[in-house]
């Protein structure tokens, strides 16, 4: 019953009226016809579905074996969209997934995050994980020998990103990965593997807003330096890079 309480929640909070707008709007300089995206961590859809509006072959990944059946659901009607019921991490196996069926977007492969979120962020201190269960893991890298290389990749897996990152040996034109209020070094630590990778600026959307922060695109060490000040004091949102130079080239934008 938790589980389909949770379910109900994720479909009043993501599909409500206007955020398709809102979200086709955001992803608009990153995606465009015929480009292929990475949703990992597409929960219920809602940016598979806004990359799908913008033209785009999108490849989404969700684990959690409910969430996974409805989002087939939801996308079915809809063309481009594929769903594999996989994580993604830094190498290929299994993994054992915390579920939180009253909160699933909270669900997470992460110990260290699942142990520390809710001291560190009061909007996580309600939060519990109910069960938990092996799921099939593949890595970046494996997503795109099969497919190819995507314009764009959203990565938001509650603590998990650096791993998913760890599994990608090349540099991505762009991409975004999710930031939490006291789980910065996870941001951090993906800021610093896409440095690795090739020449990356970076800009952040705080919070569930729709827009890219208004002053502009910075370095790799602004943001990291950002992250260590405390991230404006937002309690989440996302970090997007974009290639500038690097071993793909020239990144979109």
């Amino acid at each position: 019953m938790l589980e389909w309480i949770g379910l109900v929640r994720s479909l009043i909070v993501y599909w409500r009226p206007g955020r398709q707008r809102g979200l086709r709007r955001m992803y608009a300089p990153f995606v465009g016809e015929g480009d292929l995206v990475f949703d990992v961590g597409a929960h219920l859809g809602d940016r598979s579905i806004a990359f799908a509006a913008l033209g785009a072959r999108v490849v989404a990944l969700e684990p959690q074996p409910l969430i996974a059946r409805w989002l087939r659901r939801v996308v079915r009607r809809r063309d481009g969209i594929e769903v594999r019921a996989e994580a993604v991490g830094a190498r290929r196996g299994v993994e054992r997934l915390a579920i939180s069926s009253r909160t699933p977007t909270v669900s997470t492969m992460s110990t260290a995050w699942q142990r520390s979120a809710g001291q560190a962020n009061p909007g996580f201190r309600s939060v519990r994980w109910s069960r938990s269960i092996d799921v099939p893991v593949v890595t970046l890298d494996d997503l795109i020998a099969e497919y190819g290389v995507p314009s764009f990749c959203k990565i938001d897996v509650e603590g998990w990103e650096a791993e998913a990152l760890s599994g990608l040996t090349r540099p991505l034109p762009a991409l975004s990965v999710e930031f939490v209020a006291g789980q910065l070094q996870v941001a951090a630590a993906c800021v610093r593997r896409l440095t690795e990778l090739g020449r990356y600026e970076f800009n952040v959307v705080l919070g569930e807003r729709r827009d890219l922060a208004p002053d502009g695109w910075r370095s790799g060490e602004a943001i990291l330096a950002w992250l260590e000040a405390g991230a404006s004091g937002s309690s989440s949102g996302d970090i997007y890079a974009r290639l500038v130079t690097g071993l793909g080239g020239e990144g979109r934008g």
